[in-house]
């Protein structure tokens, strides 16, 4: 994206008001230009493939489909652009639900205009926009968590696949993971899902847990 090119943004929730007051707060920005709305889970996956928006503005409770599973197709489908969660939950498994669907930031909704613009700035960017507090108390709680089914040891993993889960567990997007290690969100996309089938766990909220119980974000946690 070029300076002069204005950021294409697609909002989706399921509250009309919620839409229509977004799109104002954002479109009074200069570089931000709104593309298009979704409902809902169902709809956004088919509104962005249509759009390829830049960034994509989430709720995560809506009906139908959620926004992490919404997320989670969006990633696959169009690696390349950016999901920035907008929710109302302050749970701590809402964060990591979010960052294990692949969102580039998370942001609630009490938050004021301008961090708004920023995160939606930052996602178009790639750079991840997550409190530092929320990820550590996170993550914290998922150590409490149940093992995940199918626990395996971490000599199941190469070397390169537990760089990548260390990366994507921190909450690092395929794009910043690709960016750091050299490679293609589509690789690394294909990486997570060759972690998940080795370590026999069915979702990525799960393997995210698993680099958890398994110490592979203690660095991080420590930082």
């Amino acid at each position: 994206m070029t300076e002069h090119e204005q950021i294409r943004v697609m909002i989706v929730d399921d509250h009309a008001i919620v839409r229509d007051g977004l799109q104002e707060v954002l479109e009074r920005a200069s570089d931000i230009r709104v593309v298009g709305h979704a409902v809902d889970g169902d709809e956004s996956l088919q509104v962005a493939l249509e759009l390829t928006p830049d960034v994509v503005v989430m709720d995560l409770i809506m009906p139908n489909k959620d926004g992490v599973e919404a997320c989670r197709e969006i990633m696959d489908a169009l690696p390349r652009t950016r999901v920035l969660v907008l929710t109302a939950s302050t749970a701590d498994d809402a964060i990591i639900n979010a960052l294990a669907a692949g969102a580039t930031g998370y942001l609630q909704k009490y938050s004021g205009r301008e961090d708004l613009l920023a995160a939606v700035r930052d996602a178009a960017a790639g750079r991840s926009r997550v409190p530092v507090d929320m990820v550590k108390r996170a993550l914290q709680s998922a150590r409490d968590l149940p093992a995940p089914t199918g626990d395996q040891p971490q000599s199941t993993l190469t070397a390169r696949e537990r760089d990548v889960l260390r990366l994507f567990a921190s909450g690092n997007s395929y794009a910043e993971v690709a960016e750091i290690i050299g490679n293609s969100p589509i690789t690394v996309r294909n990486t997570i899902y060759r972690i998940e089938q080795k370590l026999g766990v069915p979702t990525k909220q799960e393997i995210v847990v698993w680099a958890v119980r398994h110490g592979l974000l203690d660095e991080e946690i420590d930082d």
